[in-house]
């Protein structure tokens, strides 16, 4: 199947700056190891990737460095594969996630002298504003923003010990979070949810805040388990068949 890359520094039609090829074929792969697709008993070779979609090695090793980076593959001793997440590893971290981002609030709840940076927190709620307003496409890599959101409300509460945990936690299931950003509605959810949340807090209305972002967090949680289970049980029945 060939990527039909476009060349750099030409335009969509709609007048955007068209992605890079690096970035072309960072995309398409991963997105085809995240469909269900590819067998985590597969080998990912540069050479094979490379014939598949039709481009040269460059590329293709440095998607594969990137989706290394992401927690999307992993390295054996047989080479690169597509990562299979532990659902009991996958359980405890968000436990400590939603632990971690639910304390950015309560700490400021237990002590009066905890303030949020609301300077900060009006800018990033402004770029949730703006995601509302020209709503992106579903897109795997939109965990990027989610996360940007997240780590930002956690560290304007002033604790940058938590904030770094938190960062830690999200890299160790960026890659099974992906699968939130899959579908129109969980976009519309999250941007919605996030707007709710940052707005609560700006408004010093910190009990509702909490709650909303324990149902937000929880609501993510959910959707992720389920979409990795099902893609986890498509990669078993392809591997089956062979």
């Amino acid at each position: 199947m060939s990527t039909d890359l476009v060349p750099p520094g030409s335009s969509t039609p709609d007048g955007a700056a068209a992605p890079s090829r690096r970035e072309r074929v960072y995309v398409t792969i991963r997105d085809e190891l995240m469909s269900g697709r590819v067998s985590p008993y597969e080998r990912l070779t540069e050479e094979r990737l490379a014939e598949r979609h039709g481009v040269s090695r460059t590329p293709v090793r440095e998607a594969l460095a990137r989706l290394l980076a992401d927690g999307i593959v992993v390295k054996r001793d047989s080479g690169l594969h597509l990562y299979v997440p532990s659902f009991g590893e996958l359980t405890d971290l968000y436990e400590l996630r939603i632990t971690l981002e639910l304390r950015g609030l309560t700490r400021a709840l237990e002590d009066p002298t905890v303030h949020h940076d609301r300077t900060r927190l009006s800018a990033e709620l402004d770029r949730w504003y703006a995601f509302r307003d020209d709503r992106p496409a579903p897109d795997a890599g939109f965990v990027a923003q989610d996360e940007a959101f997240h780590t930002t409300l956690l560290d304007t509460s002033g604790n940058p010990a938590l904030t770094q945990a938190l960062a830690r936690a999200n890299r160790r299931i960026r890659s099974v979070r992906m699968y939130d950003y899959l579908t129109e509605d969980r976009m519309t959810a999250t941007i919605t949810e996030h707007i709710a949340i940052a707005e609560l807090v700006v408004q010093d209305r910190l009990p509702q805040a909490l709650e909303a972002l324990r149902a937000h967090v929880g609501a993510s949680r959910e959707v992720v388990m389920e979409r990795a289970a099902a893609a986890l049980e498509m990669t078993r029945l392809m591997e089956g068949r062979r």
